[in-house]
């Protein structure tokens, strides 16, 4: 048997909050420091609410860099991914993906995944930080998520 990595990771729970609610949460990087269950994100500048495929927006990580995240998917208050990057460079194969279904009663069951699919097997550092983002890191920034957009 082999010890092969999963690469990609998922999360999901509901949310008693509206769709919309929880969206204005994710696609406002000022605002995803405030439940980011990894722990990685410092801040992000004013200003940077994702709206379109295409967009970029930067986020100062708690180790004190930069990343930059191009938005490669979009649907307004269902679906938001993007590929984060150093300043400058291009993608180095992994994405994060946000989707928020309607349940009902002002609820929304959102799922969060990490791919990590497309980093290069040689590449050390991003190895180990992908192996360390486990489906119970992802389901703590759902936690968050939920309690932040709960409380608005």
């Amino acid at each position: 048997m082999t010890d092969t990595p999963q690469t990609v990771v998922h999360s999901s729970r509901e949310i008693d909050a509206a769709p919309g609610t929880i969206f204005e949460l994710i696609a406002d990087p000022a605002r995803q420091p405030e439940w980011d269950g990894n722990d990685n994100l410092a801040e992000a500048a004013q200003g940077q609410r994702v709206r379109a495929v295409g967009d970029v927006f930067a986020m100062l990580l708690t180790q004190g860099t930069v990343r930059e995240n191009r938005v490669v998917e979009f649907t307004e208050d269902r679906l938001v991914a993007w590929l984060p990057s150093e300043p400058g460079k291009p993608p180095p194969g992994h994405l994060w993906r946000w989707e928020l279904e309607p349940v009902g009663d002002g609820r929304t069951h959102v799922r969060c995944t990490y791919d990590w699919t497309g980093l290069a097997p040689d590449d050390a550092f991003r190895q180990k930080r992908a192996r360390a983002t486990t489906a119970d890191r992802l389901r703590a920034s759902l936690d968050r998520l939920a309690v932040v957009a709960e409380s608005m």
